[in-house]
């Protein structure tokens, strides 16, 4: 509940309580292929988006995710760090909640085809 909290201080409540929403109904899912590369995906209710939670090369643009609000939200407008999904992600992560799967090559490459497709 502290470390909760703590998050309020960072991000609005329904931000909030809308990752810790996604993170109990399964929603975060981390696709790990064989050679230790991970992709997340998470179910919305509009649809499922890409979610990229640690942009390392980026420092202008933490995080990514292919939802509208993080589009309008994030990078239009500036009034959030990131949105639900990211927030979600970073938090599923670190407490072990990702709905973990397994990809080979090909899987992969229908994986990633998909999403681009969707963005």
């Amino acid at each position: 509940d502290e470390e909760i909290d703590k998050l309020g201080f960072f991000f609005p409540s329904t931000l909030v309580v809308g990752a810790l929403d996604l993170i109990d109904r399964n929603c975060v899912i981390k696709y790990t292929t064989l050679w230790g590369r991970s992709h997340y995906q998470v179910l919305g209710s509009m649809g499922t988006y890409v979610v990229f939670p640690s942009l390392t090369q980026s420092p202008s643009m933490p995080s990514f995710c292919s939802c509208p609000a993080f589009s309008y939200t994030v990078l239009l407008s500036h009034t959030h760090l990131m949105c639900k999904h990211v927030l979600a992600t970073r938090i599923a992560d670190r407490l072990k909640r990702c709905v973990e799967r397994s990809l080979g090559a090909d899987e992969l490459g229908s994986l990633l085809s998909s999403q681009h497709s969707n963005m």
